[in-house]
């Protein structure tokens, strides 16, 4: 029961920002998007693979790793489609 419910929480939030990019890339636009909140998501993640590298862990290296791409898509999304600030 308990890695069942592991497995459901990785697959949930490594997926989660996968509606977003989605939108993001559909609309072009990304100016009610976060970048700040996606570049502490990148440290957090990209610190998660780490460990589970050093665990030798991988579920935390497989999802982490995932999130990890996935909100760098994002991160790319938002400073690919904002619109540049008025002089």
């Amino acid at each position: 029961m308990e890695t069942a419910i592991g497995v459901i929480a990785s697959i949930f939030t490594t997926l989660a920002v996968l509606p977003q990019v989605f939108k993001v890339i559909q609309t072009r636009s990304a100016e009610d998007i976060s970048l700040w909140m996606f570049i502490c998501l990148l440290i957090g993640v990209g610190s998660w693979t780490i460990y589970g590298i050093f665990k030798e862990d991988w579920p935390i290296i497989i999802t982490n790793g995932l999130s990890f791409l996935f909100n760098s898509i994002m991160v790319y999304t938002k400073l690919a489609y904002s619109k540049p600030p008025p002089k």
